[in-house]
């Protein structure tokens, strides 16, 4: 049996922007600014971001922590927002729906979520390029950890507690477009499989030694391969 778990953005879609847009709304409304324009969102988690950005605003995290919720909950109705406008154009990468479906028919393959995402917005997200979330049944989200790196962990036990399967970290195959999504599963021992479909190139993403690396989730059947020899 294996854990085969998705990142969202910029793996399975990309969102045009919306959730920036939306979490700088978000942050403008909580605290007067939306922080440093240069800071990368990508590999990280919605909590982090918002401590990240405000941190280097010189705001104290006890201040950040009492209205966190309050901020994550106007971030989920800007980004809903923001992908209903029309000048929004959301797509879903090529390959994704029949790599799901290629590993849905495997009785020895899992499909989950391991995301930055809180779990509202990874659904929105989802939804907005029809993706069922309820397709993926064991996952980790951004709301379940503020450090990337707890995540993979979260998503052991929950296939354990949930499913009753008892997953081995080196099970664990995570795809992902960051050096994050690479790096977040070594200490359980998963594998990551990296795709350059986000803002990082196949080179940059080998640097960080993943299991393999593709520029695209297109060839389902390589995929399924690197997914089998993990």
């Amino acid at each position: 049996m294996k854990l085969v778990l998705f990142d969202i953005d910029g793996t399975i879609l990309w969102s045009d922007g919306a959730g920036r847009r939306a979490m700088q709304r978000a942050l403008t409304n909580a605290f007067g600014t939306s922080g440093n324009a240069s800071y990368r969102y990508d590999g990280k988690t919605d909590m982090q971001i918002v401590r990240d950005l405000m941190r280097m605003e010189g705001i104290a995290d006890a201040l950040i922590d009492a209205r966190m919720n309050a901020l994550l909950d106007e971030y989920v109705e800007a980004l809903h927002e923001e992908l209903r406008s029309r000048e929004t154009h959301v797509e879903r990468f090529n390959g994704v729906v029949e790599l799901i479906e290629a590993l849905e028919a495997r009785p020895d393959r899992r499909v989950g979520l391991l995301t930055g995402n809180i779990e509202v917005g990874a659904g929105a997200k989802l939804r907005a390029v029809g993706l069922d979330p309820a397709r993926f049944i064991v996952n980790a989200f951004g709301s379940d950890h503020e450090v990337r790196g707890e995540l993979p962990a979260i998503a052991q036990r929950r296939a354990r507690e949930e499913l009753g399967l008892h997953v081995e970290g080196d099970a664990i195959v995570i795809i992902g477009d960051t050096p994050a999504d690479i790096d977040c599963g070594r200490s359980i021992g998963a594998r990551a499989i990296a795709v350059a479909t986000g803002r990082y190139s196949v080179e940059e993403l080998a640097e960080h030694s993943p299991f393999a690396v593709f520029p695209n989730l297109a060839d389902t059947d390589a995929v399924m391969r690197a997914i089998d020899a993990a």
